[in-house]
């Protein structure tokens, strides 16, 4: 079992979770715990030995010894069911197929949907069904519910944009909150929106990188989970610089998954808490 709390802070908060679990029999293995002083907001993970006990009455505990308006998530399941969104590169979903096939994300791969039809052999080479949802003919409302349709036809807990190449809108993103995990090819928050691999060559830069966020109605500005950079100089061509970028999108993105999977992210207004080791 996995406990997550987000709070105001106050003192003795550790003190009385630690009783209540205990109260119900629970062995800590793992506590992660961290206070952000300006803001005096308490966030903690606590990694338990499941013992069967039911969760609504710990919760119920919890709950009269916490600040009012305190956020509690008690997790007995540490796998996550995920739909990925592709357009055409395959790179990120090559990645994630790989870690779904070989079990090494705590995350089951439930459906790949793309706007284009592309990516569908690779899926079937690891038996993930693959679903085509045209944008032709269609508005933006039209398409959007075709992959709302989808995804709520199978338990999702988070919908992974694997190198979609469409802003979704408002409507969209706000049926599923911090649900949605984009990998963005750019260090943000510099090179924003489109071509950001163009117009870091043209600038000259000697860093390119990746960035992995949640997705929200502020176009690559929602809360990092991840990030990643790697040197370049003036012998890189646009296309060995595109190619370098790639490879750090996977990593950054398969990072941010792992993360995310083990319950390893609080998110606050637009900033994450990540307790990453």
């Amino acid at each position: 079992m996995v406990l997550l709390i987000q709070c105001e802070d106050q003192k003795g908060l550790v003190a009385k979770i630690t009783a209540i679990l205990l109260h119900h029999d629970y062995n800590i293995v793992s506590l992660r715990e961290y206070v952000d002083q300006e803001k005096n907001r308490f966030y903690a993970r606590f990694a338990c030995q499941d013992n069967g006990t039911d969760f609504n009455a710990i919760a119920y505990n919890l709950k009269t010894v916490l600040p009012e308006g305190a956020l509690l998530t008690i997790n007995p399941n540490p796998e996550k069911n995920i739909a990925v969104l592709v357009t055409k590169e395959h790179h990120c979903l090559s990645d994630i197929l790989i870690r779904h096939h070989f079990k090494t994300f705590q995350a089951q791969v439930v459906c790949v949907i793309g706007n284009h039809p592309d990516l569908k052999d690779l899926c079937d080479k690891f038996s993930v069904p693959f679903f085509f949802i045209s944008t032709d003919k269609k508005t933006k409302e039209e398409f959007e519910q075709e992959l709302i349709a989808k995804i709520d036809s199978y338990s999702v807990d988070y919908i992974v944009l694997a190198k979609f190449m469409r802003i979704l809108s408002p409507v969209f993103v706000e049926k599923y909150p911090q649900k949605i995990i984009n990998i963005h090819h750019s260090f943000l928050p510099a090179f924003i929106g489109a071509n950001p691999y163009k117009r870091a060559f043209e600038r000259g830069v000697k860093l390119i990188g990746a960035t992995a966020h949640f997705v929200t109605n502020d176009l690559d500005e929602g809360p990092i989970i991840a990030q990643q950079t790697l040197p370049v100089n003036h012998a890189f061509t646009i296309q060995d610089t595109v190619n370098t970028g790639r490879e750090i999108e996977s990593a950054v993105l398969a990072k941010a998954l792992n993360l995310i999977f083990q319950d390893k992210v609080f998110v606050y207004q637009n900033k994450t808490i990540v307790f990453d080791n």
